[in-house]
């Protein structure tokens, strides 16, 4: 029963008779309709949202998901930029911003002493108002003063223009997660939902780190693509 429903569902989307956003209507409301159980609603919708084709909000209810942003893994771009390519208004909450002493681990990846002096900030970034990914960067403060009023644009542009440095490479680490309780209230996701976790050493063009960032993308809006050649 759970199959049929599941299917039906499927068809409904991929039909369009059910759009991006269209909310699903409730178990119960499912379960009066289709004359099935709660659980076996609730294991059809499931295998939806882990398919990536539904979507869950806390508090609001079940909804369909909306088309995934493919971001390529072979070009090195801030996330403002990448939302301006696909046509989609970036934007950001800032959740924190302050200079902390360097731990061990960031001390390492920033390659400087523990205990040096770095920004630390959370931003909450968004796409047409929606949270797309909760992000935290370590930045040497090595000739970079910042204020809050700076982090509301690209912090790339901003870097490469008060320092007058190019932004070369990067390496970049993926893998799949779930989302923490914190997580999951400022992404609008509920908690354990697929999240993308993505760490980050970033280093201008004379070689010199100058960034350490992990983030956590949404599942649901997110999916990364490599191009490879044999």
């Amino acid at each position: 029963m759970y199959y049929q429903l599941q299917e039906m569902l499927r068809k409904l989307i991929e039909s369009g008779d059910l759009k991006p956003g269209d909310p699903i209507p409730s178990e119960r409301e499912l379960s009066e309709q289709h004359d099935i159980s709660r659980m076996t609603i609730r294991q059809a919708l499931t295998n939806l949202v882990n398919e990536g084709l539904l979507t869950r909000s806390k508090g609001r209810g079940t909804f369909v998901a909306e088309e995934k942003i493919e971001q390529p893994l072979m070009k090195l771009t801030g996330f403002s930029e990448d939302m301006r390519l696909r046509g989609i208004e970036p934007g950001s909450r800032l959740i924190q911003f302050d200079t902390v002493k360097a731990g061990d681990n960031v001390a390492k990846y920033l390659e400087i002493d523990p205990g040096t002096k770095v920004y630390q900030i959370s931003r909450l970034r968004l796409g047409d108002g929606a949270p797309m990914a909760y992000e935290t960067s370590f930045l040497r403060m090595d000739g970079l003063l910042l204020k809050e009023t700076d982090l509301q644009g690209s912090l790339y542009a901003l870097i490469e223009a008060t320092l007058n440095k190019k932004i070369a490479r990067a390496r970049q680490t993926i893998e799949p997660s779930f989302a923490t309780e914190d997580e999951a209230e400022l992404l609008t996701v509920e908690t354990g939902s697929p999240v993308l976790l993505l760490e980050r050493i970033t280093r201008f063009d004379d070689g010199t780190v100058f960034e350490y960032v992990k983030s956590a993308y949404r599942g649901d809006r997110y999916k990364f693509i490599a191009d490879m050649q044999r």
